[in-house]
């Protein structure tokens, strides 16, 4: 396959940046997105141009480190696909594909693809955690769940904070990310001590960054993925207004 990307370029956060176009040529369909700039990188070092730098460690989509918008999707157009797992045989030889990185206010460039998502870390330091001792493993089944309340906590415990839904909001909400972070605790019985004093503390902290508020556009959802469903915004704003009509 020949390709013509078209990749954002930043020097640091001061920087403008601009559009960069790069000819990729012999690229393998069973590639991945990111072997395919593994490729390209080889060969700008080898011109002694500078590599375009990328986030990535686990490549397995489990991380969530992987990011960029390609073709104006975040993670690009595959359904519930990170940027590692999405591969060049989703592509048609001769394609031009855009990549650019998240953009929002509180992820600010630090280079090329690379942002800053330390708002994330700060939005789980609030409150995304039990603080309460609570000693060793139990046995199984000392503690009944619901299997409903289990199933729904669990889907919102895949959350790999990877800022997708950040990304895809035109409000730059981090209503998801929190939601999901809130919810897979305060489903289950560990959490409830601190339901609502964890809710309050995490979306004051998400309103604190800077992030925009939800208006249900769904955007966030459809690029998420692990498919975190958007009735998960609605129960952090339900323990949020408990918290607050305290």
């Amino acid at each position: 396959m020949n390709l013509t990307l078209k990749v954002w370029r930043q020097s640091g956060r001061k920087d403008r940046g601009r559009m960069v176009t790069y000819r990729v040529e012999d690229v393998s369909p069973d590639m991945s997105f990111l072997e395919m700039l593994d490729v390209l990188n080889e060969r700008l070092i080898l011109e002694g141009d500078d590599p375009i730098a990328f986030d990535h460690d686990c490549r397995e989509g489990i991380c969530g480190m992987c990011g960029m918008v390609i073709n104006g999707v975040a993670h690009g157009e595959q359904v519930a696909t990170t940027t590692c797992q999405l591969h060049m045989r989703h592509f048609e030889d001769g394609a031009t594909i855009t990549i650019e990185p998240w953009r929002a206010a509180p992820f600010p460039v630090i280079k090329d693809l690379v942002v800053d998502r330390s708002a994330f870390d700060r939005i789980i330091q609030a409150g995304g955690f039990v603080s309460v001792p609570a000693g060793s493993a139990p046995d199984a089944h000392s503690v009944p769940v619901r299997k409903e309340d289990a199933d729904a906590a669990f889907d919102a415990a895949t959350c790999i904070g990877c800022g997708a839904c950040v990304a895809a909001c035109p409000n730059g909400s981090a209503s998801l990310f929190t939601a999901a972070k809130i919810t897979h605790l305060s489903l289950l019985p560990q959490g409830q001590p601190e339901r609502l004093t964890r809710a309050k503390a995490m979306v004051d902290q998400m309103d604190a960054e800077g992030f925009g508020g939800c208006t249900n556009t769904g955007e966030c959802t459809a690029v998420c993925p692990k498919g975190i469903p958007l009735d998960t915004i609605a129960r952090m704003n339900s323990d949020y207004l408990k918290a607050n009509a305290k």
